[in-house]
């Protein structure tokens, strides 16, 4: 029953994808024009008016790419694993040149890898930065994808707002400039295991749309944007605004006056960069003049090698008139001594420093934190005083203000003589000066 099913939507689907306006199908049902396979080896064939691909042992990952490049986009197909979990994908805007790589293929992918970590849907670039939307993002959208069923996918690409959906779910909004047009190919990724031999992957229903090109409605996802201190219009409807301007000082002050510090910070090159200048040349950390209490801050950061530095955010006098609060810690975990520091890696990036240590990262590129790159965090202060910390998409710290688990922390913490430390109401945002040459940019907050 549910195969014939299966024919009927799919014809059903078929007969609208050439008549709904300016559609224009990307496979003809009975052969491969228009195709090209590029790196791998995995056989591509035409069987039923779909194109199969099989895994193959001893290949790199294998893509069939439209010979066709395409700028701005909607498409649209349909996909089904036999077996899972296994790793397939679309690649969007990809590019294949000799001067990269050797030829290797390279762009955006909606993943189509969806074990125990549920990330179909999300954007990876492939062989090149890694991942850019994790399904993390957007837990609402990890159950979309059905191995062993049709599956359908879209995907809008419409100047730099990239967009995804599975069975008519929401996954991924991604804002990138890095690649404005290319091909559009269907992977089969490389197997490790001899018994992964065999396993098809089947398309079918391949359509794109070029022209009058009508963005989906918004929806309420979270919107990760790579284009540094910009907001869309998207971001905007959801209630987020700069924190920091790109360019001046506005909003920001010293921990220790009305004024921003006169030396040791710079506001150049799109980023707010801490020197590490000592001395009186050390400029000290600076608050935003605004104060806050349920709210969502997202920022990029980058931690020079053995750097150290952090996101303080309740920030209140510590009783001796020194400023403490929750932090976010920033630190090149592989070389600075802090890092391994602390109870059980409680000193780590993005822990809750001295509190409560950063959980388990899964593997992938673009996860875990490297000193020398922008890295993405995000601190969610609900109204109830749920807390959490995320760390190039993945969250990795939760816990409750002023809870019994909390208490007994902060009692075993160097803060305990603090009074009623991260208890406040609401209070300023801090960066760290802690000696050491630190950048941030894209600062961003929300209200909640």
């Amino acid at each position: 029953m549910i195969t014939v099913i299966g024919r009927v939507l799919g014809f059903l689907f078929a007969a609208t994808a050439l008549t709904a306006g300016p559609w224009e199908p990307l496979f003809n049902g009975k052969d491969l024009s228009g195709w090209k396979q590029l790196n791998g080896t995995a056989p591509y064939t035409v069987a039923d008016g779909m194109i199969v691909s099989t895994t193959i042992a001893g290949s790199p990952n294998s893509f069939l790419a439209t010979e066709k490049i395409y700028g701005d986009f909607i498409f649209e197909c349909e996909v089904k694993q036999d077996v899972g979990p296994s790793n397939s994908g679309v690649i969007f805007r990809g590019l294949s040149t000799p001067g990269y790589m050797q030829g290797r293929v390279h762009g955006y992918q909606l993943e189509l890898e969806s074990g125990a970590r549920a990330w179909a849907g999300g954007i990876y670039d492939e062989a090149r930065r890694g991942w850019m939307y994790p399904g993390d993002l957007n837990p609402g959208g990890q159950k979309a994808y059905r191995y062993g069923e049709w599956n359908h996918i879209r995907i809008e690409a419409i100047g730099h707002s990239l967009r995804t959906w599975i069975n008519g779910v929401p996954i991924a909004h991604l804002i990138d400039a890095l690649t404005p047009a290319g091909f559009i190919a269907l992977q089969v990724h490389s197997i490790s295991r001899a018994d992964a031999a065999g396993r098809r992957i089947c398309w079918r229903n391949l359509r794109i749309q070029t022209t009058d090109l009508v963005p989906s409605p918004a929806d309420d996802i979270f919107i990760r944007n790579l284009v540094p201190n910009t907001l869309t219009d998207a971001e905007r409807a959801a209630g987020w605004r700069m924190l920091w301007d790109g360019q001046t000082s506005r909003g920001w002050r010293s921990v220790k006056g009305a004024d921003f510090p006169a030396a040791g910070w710079s506001m150049a090159d799109g980023a707010l960069t801490v020197f590490g200048a000592k001395g009186e040349e050390k400029g000290g950390a600076i608050v935003t003049t605004e104060e806050f209490g349920a709210f969502e801050l997202q920022l990029e950061f980058q931690v020079t090698e053995g750097a150290n530095s952090g996101i303080k955010y309740f920030v209140a006098p510590d009783g001796k008139g020194a400023p403490v609060g929750l932090e976010f810690q920033l630190i090149d975990d592989e070389r600075h001594p802090d890092a391994k520091a602390g109870v059980d890696g409680n000193r780590t990036t993005a822990s809750l420093y001295d509190l409560i240590p950063r959980g388990r990262l899964p593997g992938g590129a673009a996860i875990k934190p490297e000193a020398g790159k922008w890295q993405h965090a995000r601190i969610v202060v609900t109204p109830t005083g749920h807390v959490e910390h995320w760390l190039n998409g993945i969250k990795v710290v939760e816990f409750e203000r002023g809870s019994p688990d909390f208490a007994a922390r902060v009692a075993k913490s160097k803060y305990a003589k603090a009074p009623a430390f991260g208890q406040g109401v609401k209070g300023p945002i801090l960066l760290q000066d802690h000696g050491d040459v630190v950048k941030f940019r894209s600062i961003k907050v929300r209200k909640l």
